[in-house]
């Protein structure tokens, strides 16, 4: 089916998707900038009781999981987006959980994979806890990736209903 044969508001939609793609990479680009210039000679801002911007260099996975694996993490996230490339090519179209889904975490990865070629390591800086319970720093791409990969769990399991 060519692009011209879809209905309009699909046309549009795929059209839509390139620019949100960027838009979350580039806003994922200008906060790790920021970590990076302003955040990293502080180290650390308490912004509420519970809630400090933190720098952080990980060269790890989530939990900092594979600490100092960088190459491995490279190919993994490579891999990943190519499973995803390949997969997105079974879902409707139109399916909103799993476009949503797949733009999320791709703009994740891609914000981290930049990072992890471009540093040697992943900038994080978001960094909750309460009390002596300590959620390890993360990143605009990581809340991504964890967004997208729930909607994506979401949009697949309707589709097997």
């Amino acid at each position: 089916m060519a692009f011209k044969d879809l209905a309009p508001e699909l046309r549009r939609s795929l059209l839509i998707r390139p620019g949100l793609l960027l838009g979350l990479f580039a806003i994922d680009r200008l906060s790790k900038h920021w970590a990076l210039t302003w955040l990293a000679p502080r180290f650390q801002v308490e912004v509420l009781p519970f809630f400090h911007l933190t720098y952080v260099e990980n060269t790890g996975a989530a939990f900092g999981v594979g600490r100092g694996r960088n190459g491995f993490l490279i190919g993994v996230t490579l891999a990943l987006l190519g499973f995803l490339l390949y997969m997105r090519r079974r879902w409707p179209l139109n399916d909103r959980w799993l476009e949503g889904g797949f733009l999320l975490v791709t703009a994740g990865a891609l914000g981290n994979l930049y990072d992890r070629v471009a540093y040697g390591f992943v900038v994080d800086f978001l960094d909750f806890f309460a009390g002596s319970l300590h959620w390890p720093a993360f990143n605009v791409a990581d809340s991504c990736v964890t967004v997208g990969a729930c909607c994506l769990a979401w949009g697949l399991s309707r589709l097997e209903k």
